[in-house]
């Protein structure tokens, strides 16, 4: 899983571009699906399921339609509007040693209206899509950053039942070896070769590895509810790690490389710096305010009525150019540009934060890691020095210089070193993704690396217990069809 991409800035590559990047990753791990449930096909699962991301991704668009909907402010207008109405008109008049006379009309008269406009200078809607693309560049980040860690947490949930299920055969392995034991002990104290403490030894080493294989039992349960939970569906098995394995210190083999790599493609990082970029544009929207607006526009207007006895019409057209601007707002503008102002720098602030956070990060997985290499080395080293006292131990005991309370710890022993392998070496795996994820240069080529290590023989199973309903189970993994737009 040694990284290959090239250091740059990310940022320079626009933004369409990246998404497409982003997208990459979905269609490499649906080339070749492999057989069984192995990893490539559960994180296809999770990229294709997982709620966070889908939610990530419909926020992603949303953003982009904020650059159309400033876009349009921008855009000619066209407006047209009409009336209809049924006019009664009732006059009189009269003078003075006159009668009086009088006008009583009904009609009916009709007009429309059409206006056309065109911004020909708007600085505050020009800046506010410069606001919306910044946004869009955020969310991107923000976006990568999700589907980032969608992939180390299917990752870490897969090996995380690989390392249950290893742990919970040596326990399995155990009450066996200990069972065994006590039926031995029993036998010895019915002929009278041994005494009843050294049974009850025997029956509270195996009562302890009796309970140590239940709760092994049951971190295997939560371990593929945990990955259901990311993907959305349900797998009776998936596909075990090779023994041979490489465990190799990272690549590059330098932390200050690690921190350098991060700070150019941590995704967290990148949304960060991408927010100082919005809080600036938006700076320029405030200071936008005060300044001119011009603007070119065309009217028509026509009405007509139909009076007894009358023909008339209006017809009107109007072409020109408009221009306003404000001349004092009350201190709203000065009082926007102070508020942006601050929130610049609240925005440099969160991301000096995150910067010092990803380096950190960055330190403790690199340092991690290469203990992790040592500590599997050292684990795996420790199976054959305590197998070889248990031997002893048992040859001890067979001639008189050993009790049996030697023999079961020497078991214990010999168990618990076993498990602890197991535990090192998924801890080197998913330790060396968190490394990768943090750097920000996790992908489907590190995932498909780790796939070539699975091995269909010796698959995981895993049977649910039973439900009450049949279909008790699967009605809670039921979240309902997607949501749809309302047309």
């Amino acid at each position: 899983m040694t990284p290959s991409h090239p250091v740059s800035d990310s940022r320079s590559t626009p933004v369409r571009v990246r998404r497409h990047l982003l997208c990459a990753v979905v269609a490499a791990l649906m080339v070749g699906q492999a057989q069984g449930a192995d990893l490539l096909t559960i994180t296809r699962d999770a990229l294709e399921n997982n709620s966070e991301l889908a939610s990530a991704r419909a926020a992603t668009s949303g953003v982009e339609e904020g650059i159309n909907v400033e876009q349009a402010d921008l855009n000619p207008q066209v407006s047209a509007s009409g009336e209809a109405a049924y006019n009664h008109i009732f006059e009189t008049q009269s003078q003075s040693g006159f009668s009086g006379t009088g006008m009583d009309d009904d009609y009916i008269s009709y007009g429309i209206n059409l206006q056309a406009t065109q911004k020909l200078y708007d600085a505050l809607n020009s800046r506010e899509v410069d606001v919306a693309k910044a946004q869009l560049e955020q969310q991107t980040f923000s976006l990568a950053a999700t589907e980032q860690q969608v992939l180390i947490d299917t990752s870490s949930a897969y090996f995380d039942i690989l390392r249950a299920y290893e742990i919970l055969e040596a326990r399995r392995a155990q009450e066996r070896a200990i069972g065994r034991q006590l039926e031995q002990a029993q036998e010895q104290f019915d002929v009278g070769l041994i005494a009843i403490t050294d049974v009850e030894e025997a029956r509270a080493s195996f009562d302890q590895s009796r309970a140590d294989r239940i709760t092994a039992e049951s971190n295997l349960q939560v371990a593929f509810e945990a990955l259901e939970r990311l993907t959305g569906k349900r797998y009776d098995s998936i596909e075990m790690l090779q023994d041979d394995l490489p465990i190799a210190l990272p690549e590059p083999a330098s932390r200050d490389a690690w921190i350098e790599l991060a700070i150019e493609r941590n995704p967290e990082l990148l949304a960060q710096q991408a927010g100082v970029d919005v809080a600036r544009e938006q700076i320029d929207v405030a200071r936008a305010a005060d300044l001119p607006v011009f603007e070119a526009f065309a009217n028509y207007a026509y009405s007509d009525d139909e009076r007894d006895g009358y023909e008339d019409y209006n017809s009107n057209s109007q072409v020109g150019v408009s221009a306003s601007m404000p001349l004092y707002t009350g201190g709203r503008t000065s009082a926007s540009v102070r508020q942006t102002t601050y929130q610049l720098e609240s925005s440099q602030y969160d991301f000096e934060s995150q910067r010092r956070e990803t380096v950190l990060q960055i330190r403790s997985l690199y340092t991690q890691v290469s203990n992790d290499v040592s500590t599997v080395a050292a684990r795996k080293q420790a199976i054959v020095s305590n197998q070889s006292a248990l031997d002893a131990t048992r040859a001890g005991y067979e001639v008189g210089t050993r009790n049996i309370v030697d023999v079961l710890n020497a078991e214990q022993s010999l168990y618990n070193a076993i498990a602890d392998y197991a535990d090192a070496r998924y801890n080197y795996v998913v330790d060396l993704l968190s490394l990768h994820r943090q750097a920000g240069v996790l992908d489907a080529d590190d995932i498909a690396e780790l796939n070539a290590f699975l091995v269909e023989e010796g698959q995981v199973n895993f049977t649910l217990p039973e439900q009450s309903e049949a279909d008790g189970y699967d009605a809670v993994l039921d979240i309902g069809a997607p949501p749809r737009q309302d047309s």
